[in-house]
């Protein structure tokens, strides 16, 4: 499982979304389903039993779809790109993803790449569908836009994060340049960093967006101890209002869960209801979370 994964928030699809990812995308699987417990009303409206996640992984990029009802909408300021081997693997994912979709960016040929395009697709997800034989590990990396009042923020970002995470730095960055306008000269076009080994993109963009930043996509990381969730939280948390069963939100409005979903997940997979409720009704209450608290709640 990678370290940072996404989740992406739905309103009652996350298992037709699931399905329908693994089968368009090669080396694809779904690895697990959790259910809501009555606590799950109060918070979520969701009935007890309803799926409240399927994670699956596409070419070793880890995701959650949750069904956390209509609270956010999933918008285009995290996109996922997708590196193809061929033309024909463009265009067969495009057909898939354009059914009920909409296009942010025409299928074409443009200065960076024989065949790329930008598709928003019926779940609300964007991807990047880029033909790119030579670099194609990772295949799938998430991409940030930074719009709005953060725009011109990208490589102040991807350094931030970088000096938060191990294993982590910034690659090169292609810069806006003259008559770009509205973009600023020497803002970021396009940029890439790691964060635990793991391959993300940036980018700034002064168009005009009716969208920025919100709890439709976070980034999700796997933490293992107190200890890491302490440092991730103290480093990473912003918006105090937004804390809440293990998210938060950054000085950029990127959200976040630092959260131990190896270890709860198997709780909630083990087939013991009575455990699996214990842990949800204490992780609902919880802002950061308090590892030895689960664990107490989960053994009664």
């Amino acid at each position: 499982m990678s370290k940072i994964s996404a989740c992406l928030w739905l309103d009652k699809q996350a298992e037709e979304a699931a399905a329908f990812y693994t089968r368009i995308f090669p080396n694809s699987r779904i690895t697990g389903t959790t259910r809501y417990t009555e606590a799950g009303r109060e918070l979520h409206g969701q009935e007890p039993g309803s799926t409240m996640t399927v994670m699956f992984e596409v070419d070793g990029f880890s995701f959650t779809a949750l069904n956390g009802g209509p609270n956010f909408t999933i918008n285009p300021s995290i996109s996922f790109f997708v590196r193809c081997e061929n033309a024909a693997e463009v265009e067969r994912l495009w057909q898939e993803l354009s059914r009920e979709g909409k296009v942010l960016m025409p299928l074409d040929s443009y200065f960076f790449s024989e065949r790329y395009g930008w598709i928003q697709d019926r779940f609300g997800v964007s991807w990047q569908l880029i033909l790119a034989p030579e670099s194609l590990a990772p295949r799938i990396l998430p991409s940030l836009l930074f719009v709005g009042e953060v725009c011109g923020k990208a490589e102040e970002a991807m350094n931030y994060y970088a000096s938060v995470f191990a294993d982590s730095s910034v690659g090169e960055i292609a810069r806006y340049g003259t008559g770009q306008e509205p973009d600023t000269e020497g803002t970021v076009m396009y940029g890439e960093f790691r964060l635990e080994g793991q391959t993300f993109a940036a980018m700034d963009s002064a168009h005009e967006h009716k969208f920025g930043f919100n709890e439709g996509v976070s980034l999700l990381v796997d933490v293992q101890s107190q200890e890491e969730i302490d440092r991730y939280w103290t480093a990473l948390s912003a918006v105090p209002e937004a804390e809440q069963c293990g998210w938060l939100k950054d000085r950029y409005g990127v959200s976040w869960q630092i959260f131990p979903d190896t270890e709860m997940n198997k709780l909630l997979q083990d087939g013991d209801e009575a455990k699996a409720k214990r842990s949800l009704e204490a992780m609902f209450t919880m802002k950061k979370i308090d590892l030895e608290g689960l664990r107490r709640a989960a053994a009664g």
